[in-house]
């Protein structure tokens, strides 16, 4: 009989509350930047374009901090590279106030970038964090645990930046920009008084979640079966790249412009349409349950394959600008992505040996598509917002090639 493997220990379950957290906070403060993406239009009049930048800033942060986050995680430890993060998320969450009484857009996309350092720090730290708080046959279980919390900090983001920001929203740029301040300023708080109660939680000596053990299923080993090939040699290591960045490009536009569309195709008000944009992180928690139980019966590759195709679908339905038809497939556009980001990564480091770990951080660095692509359609939907859902058509077009062809391990 299969031996049963604990979740955790109970000496590590203190610490595991603490990082499970963090993975909630940056789902909060990622999808905030939906909100002020709409907020800043309203108070500061800037484009779509130009509010596009409020992405470019926090995903271009995860670009450039991901590599050095991982290199001081390597250097002073796991707990420091948290203390790191939420530092520099308290940091960049304060500066909102002078920023505020700046009246400057430029002064928030600094404020942004740096509270994105913290949110990528975190980020590139709780992952491997979370995989060495217990035996590590069951490290999946618990990443996946606390990735659902992410799902749920997705849905607390846009909830509370529709209450402070967007309620009764008139447009007067000293009060809008005050709500924006006092948010941040609570926000600040809230993650500055998490880091001193981490400062003084003993985490227990971990488990490297990378170290062989005799006891691990043979099942999980990733096997180099190429031992002589270099990284960028790994064809569908490459693609698995490709996808990742076109994957978060989507995501970050798709997400961006959600409530223009509700206010300029459906009528609502701001408030209204970021309401919505709560359903539509909700969406996304229910595709991870839906996906993870289909994945029993499909192969993750056909199902990353299915799921862009129908947002081929969703898309083209969502820039014809139909009234509740195509908002509803826009809401379902959240749905299928669910299960993109963490297919595409399993696919892209499978049997990557020894190269699994460097391969991880390139993967993850194609998070800076969501820093470009919001910039891209909003030049469209400075025009028409609906037909710049046409183009995320041509990320969703990429990762289906992955799907169907280029996930194929080659020796």
């Amino acid at each position: 009989m299969r031996e049963r493997v604990p979740f955790t220990e109970n000496k590590y379950m203190l610490t595991l509350v603490f990082v499970t957290s963090l993975f909630m906070f940056w789902g909060i403060a990622i999808t905030m930047g939906d909100v002020l993406n709409k907020h800043f239009q309203s108070v500061l009049n800037v484009s779509k374009a130009d509010s596009g930048l409020v992405q470019f800033s926090i995903f271009g942060a995860y670009f450039i901090m991901s590599i050095p986050a991982g290199l001081f995680m390597k250097r002073f430890g796991y707990k420091n590279g948290v203390l790191l993060g939420l530092f520099l998320f308290a940091s960049g969450s304060f500066l909102f106030v002078p920023a505020a009484d700046a009246e400057s857009f430029g002064f928030f996309r600094i404020a942004l970038f740096i509270l994105g350092c913290g949110l990528a720090t975190l980020e590139t730290v709780a992952h491997p964090f979370m995989a060495s708080l217990g035996d590590q046959r069951s490290s999946d279980q618990r990443v996946n645990f606390a990735q659902s919390f992410n799902a749920v900090g997705t849905m607390i983001g846009p909830a509370l930046g529709t209450y402070f920001l967007l309620r009764g929203s008139s447009g007067v740029i000293q009060e809008g920009l005050d709500s924006v301040k006092n948010l941040y300023i609570g926000i600040g708080s809230v993650i500055l008084f998490i880091a001193i109660c981490f400062y003084f939680v003993r985490v227990p000596p971990l488990t490297d979640p990378h170290a062989e053990s005799g006891g691990i299923n043979e099942d999980a080993i990733n096997v180099d079966l190429a031992p002589d090939k270099k990284l960028f040699q790994h064809r569908h290591f490459v693609w698995a790249v490709v996808a990742q960045f076109f994957n978060v490009a989507a995501q970050g536009g798709t997400w961006a412009f959600f409530i223009n569309y509700g206010h300029e195709v459906m009528g609502f008000s701001d408030e209204k349409a970021g309401n919505y944009l709560v359903v539509f992180m909700g969406m996304m928690l229910l595709g991870r349950f839906v996906g993870t139980f289909l994945m029993k019966y499909i192969a993750a590759n056909k199902l990353l394959a299915t799921f862009a195709l129908l947002n081929i679908f969703m898309c083209l339905i969502v820039a014809q600008g139909w009234g509740w038809i195509s908002f509803i497939a826009l809401l379902f556009i959240n749905f299928f992505f669910s299960v993109m980001f963490p297919t595409i990564f399993s696919l892209g480091i499978k049997n990557l040996g020894k190269h699994t770990q460097q391969a991880s951080s390139f993967i993850s660095m194609g998070v800076v598509g969501g820093a470009v692509f919001p910039f891209l359609m909003g030049l469209i939907a400075n025009k028409d917002i609906a037909a710049a859902y046409y183009l995320p058509i041509i990320c969703y077009a990429l990762i289906f090639l992955f799907g169907t062809k280029f996930y194929k391990v080659q020796y």
